[in-house]
């Protein structure tokens, strides 16, 4: 399944946060996840991640496991064919 994560930092980001956000992310790829791209981003939100996990468990487990450094909305991305199919 595929998920867009809109993520706002809770504090500054240091290099000590990058450093840990780096290994988060190792450590997710290590179970499954496919992290497809991060984008740091201006506006509303800080940054957006598009990830391909296994299930919402493991999504929701990426988003707890940050929840003390970072704000994550989570969405279901469904890919425009299949969406196609749902209103024919």
């Amino acid at each position: 399944m595929k998920f867009v994560a809109l993520i706002k930092f809770k504090q500054k980001m240091t290099k000590e946060l990058i450093a840990r956000t780096i290994k988060d992310n190792e450590y997710d790829e290590k179970h499954g996840v496919k992290i497809l791209g991060i984008y740091w981003t201006l506006g509303r939100y800080d940054s957006v991640a598009i990830i391909d996990v296994p299930d919402e468990g493991a999504a929701m487990k990426i988003s707890i496991r940050r929840g003390d450094i970072v704000n994550i909305e989570t969405m279901v991305a469904i890919p425009v064919e299949e969406a196609r199919k749902l209103v024919e």
